[in-house]
């Protein structure tokens, strides 16, 4: 199986290194990780990620996976970006996505009519998309998985692994990760968290809101 990661300046690395860690440990896959061009693509940290291949060369994908990050308005409006993920979304057997790159699938067309879902500060922009939001850390929908937030790209990993090679080797995968999450707080979700912490993150949001907003109502319309 071919795997690829869609890489963009902005992104939030988390998004797909979680992912990464799981996927490309699955037996008789390769991973690629994919970007405009060979230059170092930065992320959201201090860390900066050198692509295995550009868009021109990279091979032809079983699974893509596109992450998200404060760079998801930009990544929409650039034509070469948008383009290869049209095209390896389309040849693809499974389109899946993290946090906001959801909203980078939907703009290329490839969320039309299907249920997803994304980071909940932007889980309404699903529908400029012509998807439906489903309230779930992971959805599929046939052969599309997308992600919630961040950290949800852990459980979409192990949901895909599950999908593709059954819950035994999705939970021998959990376990040999120690994935076993005890957080302090209870405040990852606007369900949970306090309206003073929930009303401080809207406002984070709001600027990057507006732009993904723009963005894909100018390659949609």
């Amino acid at each position: 199986m071919q795997i690829g990661f869609l890489l963009f300046p902005e992104v939030t690395q988390l998004d797909f290194t979680g992912p990464l860690q799981f996927l490309s440990r699955l037996p008789g896959s390769e991973t690629a990780l994919l970007a405009a061009s060979e230059d170092p693509v930065r992320t959201d940290t201090p860390m900066r990620i050198l692509p295995t291949h550009t868009f021109a060369a990279a091979p032809k994908l079983d699974l893509l996976c596109v992450p998200g990050g404060f760079g998801t308005a930009a990544a929409i409006e650039d034509d070469e970006t948008l383009d290869y993920v049209r095209k390896a979304g389309a040849e693809a057997e499974y389109v899946t996505s993290v946090c906001t790159g959801a909203l980078i699938l939907g703009a290329a067309g490839l969320l039309e009519g299907k249920n997803a879902t994304t980071h909940w500060a932007y889980c309404d922009l699903l529908a400029l998309c012509g998807a439906t939001h489903i309230d779930e850390r992971v959805v599929q929908d046939g052969n599309t998985f997308t992600g919630g937030g961040v950290t949800a790209g852990i459980d979409f990993a192990l949901t895909l692994i599950a999908a593709l090679h059954g819950d035994d080797v999705a939970q021998a995968f959990q376990l040999g990760f120690e994935y076993d999450p005890s957080p302090p707080f209870n405040s990852g979700h606007p369900r949970s968290a306090s309206p003073a912490i929930l009303d401080a993150s809207k406002d984070r949001y709001a600027a990057s809101r507006k732009g993904v907003s723009a963005a894909i109502k100018s390659v949609r319309s």
